[in-house]
């Protein structure tokens, strides 16, 4: 049977908030069409290049910063590397100027007033998010190319196929849970043995190693940041960040300087219960809150949802014993791999499934390398999974005024809390007397999204988004 070969590079990817599907994909769009451009031999040639956003990007578009993450990309910039504080000025730049440099070479007319489109009530059939890139050359030929960002930041060019896409023969192909765990009962490795398998198809085993903690290193970071900056979110719904006076209310005042400090002092605050729900809560609205102030995140497995991982992943490190390098490698690997199973048998696309494609599938994932690192078997890391996943079935997308905001940052603080009562739920249990498998709610999952309103699919036109009354002052 043919498989779809994901990395856990894959699934969890450097970039620049705040969604995966609407930012990060349109961006990594723009930069495949450059290449294109570059294959073609005419980058030299373009004399102007007009950009449509279709369906859910053209809806929720502007919330989401799509506009703003094709012009970074068709300017050449890399979203793993590019210096998020310089966003607003080199916008500025480009809409003050009329000008755009495509990939840093090239010098064209671009007015984004006027060179994007938002195509409002125009959706393209293969999914929801796509964009089509116009071209004009020097000569006055034109031609486009169509792109569609199909969540997580996965892009797929209009035409492409699973065979164009993967090259990368597995020892151990897995396309569903049940032939994970076939490949665990044969081999008696681990969930993450079994990936870590699968990974050195595309790399050695310390290059994943590295790979892996330079994830968990944005990571924290990310959440450190999110700590320790106050004020208010862009966008125009002056939503207050949470995160900072949460987290200094619950240090009282204690003394550091950085990140490992940082831990320490919230390690020596205890293990109540309270505090410990607490600081998960916080891990989780500090990532949010940076995601949707256009600050870098990993995608895991989305944007939307990139607070998820981090916050059980923190908790783990910070109360549960996971503090070395490997147990974070460890974690990760078994994550990914439960992500990419929920890509292949549904979708890990708000646009395509609502809010339980993001929100869910990352409490899930979160939940399976939960319970493995805490000494669970590969059947009760799967059993978690499923019961995370099975208690976010039907969650709808539905962003206030389109911006990751509300209810997004919230629902991650509560995504977490699932994982780790589904956690603790499977470590209590005996898979042999379940009665729902990972395979059966993830095909529930997909028949769920399926028969789901598409106003509840990251549109903006149902739900919170439309019956909560905020007005906005600016976006």
């Amino acid at each position: 049977m043919s498989h779809e070969a994901i990395s856990i590079a894959d699934m969890f990817k450097i970039g620049v908030g705040p969604s995966s599907s609407h930012t990060l994909g349109p961006w990594k769009a723009a930069l495949r069409f450059l290449q294109s451009l570059k294959n073609k031999n005419i980058l030299q040639q373009v004399k102007s290049v007009e950009v449509l956003l279709y369906g859910s990007l053209a809806k929720t578009g502007i919330g989401h910063g799509t506009g703003v993450a094709v012009q970074l990309g068709l300017c050449g910039e890399d979203p793993v590397t590019f210096d998020v504080n310089n966003i607003h000025a080199r916008m500025n730049d480009i809409k003050a100027m009329k000008k755009l440099v495509l990939h840093g070479l090239h010098e064209i007319d671009f007015d984004p007033g006027e060179d994007i489109e938002f195509l409002y009530a125009e959706s393209l059939p293969f999914h929801p998010n796509a964009l089509t890139f116009l071209v004009t050359l020097v000569n006055d030929e034109k031609f486009a190319e169509t792109y569609y960002s199909v969540g997580g930041g996965f892009v797929v060019k209009e035409g492409e196929t699973n065979d164009d896409l993967n090259n990368v023969t597995l020892p151990f192909p897995i396309n569903t849970a049940e032939n994970l765990l076939h490949w665990c009962m044969k081999t008696g490795m681990s969930i993450h043995e079994v990936v870590m398998e699968n990974e050195t198809a595309w790399r050695t085993e310390n290059n994943t190693r590295q790979l892996s903690l330079n994830i968990w290193r944005v990571m924290k970071e990310c959440m450190y940041r999110g700590c320790h900056t106050e004020g208010s979110l862009p966008g125009g719904l002056n939503v207050k960040r949470r995160a900072f006076e949460l987290n200094k209310r619950l240090l009282k005042d204690k003394p550091y300087s950085n990140y490992e400090e940082w831990i320490g002092c919230i390690q020596q605050g205890g293990n109540d219960f309270r505090y410990i729900l607490d600081w998960v809560s916080c891990f989780a609205l500090a990532v949010n809150e940076e995601n949707a102030s256009f600050g870098r995140v990993v995608t895991a497995p989305t944007n939307g949802a990139a607070g998820v991982i981090p916050a059980v992943l923190q908790y783990y490190v910070c109360f549960a014993g996971g503090d070395t390098d490997e147990k974070v490698f460890q974690f990760l690997l078994t994550a990914s791999e439960v992500g990419s199973i929920f890509k292949k048998g549904a979708t890990i696309s708000a646009a395509m499934g609502g809010c339980q494609a993001e929100i869910g599938v990352s409490s899930a994932m979160a939940a399976a390398a939960l319970t493995e690192s805490l000494g669970g078997t590969q059947r009760q890391a799967l059993m978690a999974a499923e019961i995370a996943m099975e208690h976010h079935l039907g969650l709808t997308c539905d962003p206030v005024k389109g911006l990751v905001q509300i209810p997004c940052i919230e629902r991650n603080t509560m995504g977490a809390i699932k994982a780790i009562t589904a956690c603790q739920l499977a470590l209590q249990s005996k898979p042999d007397f379940a009665k729902v498998s990972l395979d059966s709610v993830i095909k529930t999952m997909w028949d769920t999204a399926v028969d789901m309103n598409s106003k509840y699919k990251e549109t903006a036109d149902g739900g919170l988004a439309v019956n909560v009354p905020i007005s906005l002052s600016e976006c």
